[in-house]
């Protein structure tokens, strides 16, 4: 199990990288090789936590006494690249990313450090309604040449996801060391573990899958002072192995790429993200997600999201809806080409698909309007082998029709 300890290491140059005080590791599974690695012992621990703020139209960060949510949860927006015009897949417009801010700086929301969010999802508290964070996955330039600055500017807090290889090979299109850190001393920045390498982690051996969390995890500790309590899945790809070595590995929490509310009810090693690209990221879809609820979910089927095998595809996906709701009769679920058939029991719902899932990452949408004319909105993403699938289908002019409270998701690395 995961034990307390106190690490402490010698005070750094570098006035932005914290001590680390109390922090938590997985017991003798953290040990991992850093005496070898000359870094003395491993910790998983937040780094620059501490000094991030929330934007400046909310003053204090004392969260008594403000308006909260009855679902207490939270929508965490997910960016790669700003700018880049040429991977619209993977990068928003430089116009589209600036009127996203403005909108989450005077639309009313609470910009909240991501590791807040975590802290208050774990541990039952609510959140502020319309409590959003922000997320960046992989740290190209772009983040440190056109994000940051605009992030900054605005007192916006963040985190980033860190693959680490990428920066000690010092490929060209990522930011460097150096770069990363100034971005922490500039508080209100937050580093996550994205693996060393950007794999397909969930293709890889259980012995592979860990060495390279741990990889990442002493690099980033190495570099930074401090490794990070919280996990961003390559590609946002999860399966049951996957996520017990995450779990083992002694993460607070960990992202997907699956769309959705995340909230004190969901699983907090497999949390939602709304992936935000140049041709979803217009502000009609923006306000949509920035404001989606959870729908509060359990007993969620299959346990395993990677279809390896025919038999298994397609899956027989189902969740149990808890508490008082709104009327389950008006929920919509669909995947892309296709409107799963739905069976309502009680608070049971189960879905079947007409016809096998394509190879690759294959997402189920389900939707639902709240009583106070938001949306209740939970995602799951099926990773589906070469041998569970069958030939996709032919391309069409544009994204499969979606129901208009559900726009169809972001493409994401």
């Amino acid at each position: 199990m995961v034990d307390d300890m106190v690490i402490a290491r010698k005070a750094q140059s570098d006035p932005g990288l914290r001590p680390l005080r109390t922090l938590r590791a997985a017991g003798g599974r953290m040990a991992l090789t850093a005496a070898l690695l000359g870094i003395g012992l491993l910790a998983i621990g937040v780094v620059g936590a501490a000094s991030a703020q929330e934007a400046k139209p909310a003053r204090d960060t004392n969260l008594s006494g403000i308006t909260r949510s009855a679902d207490g949860g939270a929508v965490i927006l997910m960016y790669h690249r700003f700018g880049e015009d040429h991977l619209p897949s993977t990068s928003v417009r430089l116009s589209q990313f600036e009127a996203h801010l403005d909108e989450l700086v005077n639309g009313g929301y609470r910009v909240l450090p991501l590791p807040e969010i975590v802290s208050a999802l774990r541990e039952g508290r609510a959140l502020p309604d319309r409590s959003v964070a922000i997320t960046i996955d992989d740290g190209v330039r772009s983040v440190y040449e056109e994000a940051w600055p605009r992030l900054r500017d605005r007192n916006l807090p963040f985190t980033i996801f860190i693959s680490t290889a990428p920066l000690d090979r010092g490929l060209p299109g990522y930011v460097s060391w150096d770069e990363l850190r100034e971005m922490v001393q500039g508080g209100g920045v937050t580093i996550g573990n994205h693996g060393h390498r950007h794999s397909h982690m969930v293709r890889l051996s259980a012995e592979e899958q860990r060495a390279n969390i741990d990889k990442a995890a002493v690099r980033l500790f190495a570099e930074l002072g401090a490794a990070p309590e919280i996990f961003a899945y390559p590609y946002g790809e999860i399966s049951a192995e996957l996520r017990s070595a995450v779990r083992d590995a002694g993460f607070e929490a960990a992202f997907g790429q699956h769309s959705g509310a995340a909230g004190p009810m969901g699983d907090h090693l497999a949390l939602p993200r709304f992936p935000i690209n140049e041709a979803y990221g217009d502000m009609e879809r923006f306000r949509l997600v920035a404001n989606t609820l959870p729908l509060p979910v359990r007993e969620v089927t299959p346990n395993d999201l990677f279809l390896r095998t025919a038999s298994q595809n397609p899956p027989s996906f189902g969740f149990t809806v808890a508490g008082p709701i709104e009327d389950l009769r008006n929920l919509n679920c669909f995947a892309r080409g296709d409107e799963p058939a739905i069976t309502l029991l009680d608070n049971r719902i189960e879905l079947r698909l007409s016809r096998p899932l394509a190879a690759g990452r294959a997402r189920i949408n389900c939707t639902l309007r709240a009583d106070n004319g938001r949306w209740r909105w939970f995602g799951t993403q099926f990773v589906v082998s070469s041998e569970a699938a069958i030939a996709p289908p032919a391309p069409t002019a544009g994204p499969a029709a979606a129901p208009a409270a559900a726009p169809a998701t972001a493409t994401s690395e």
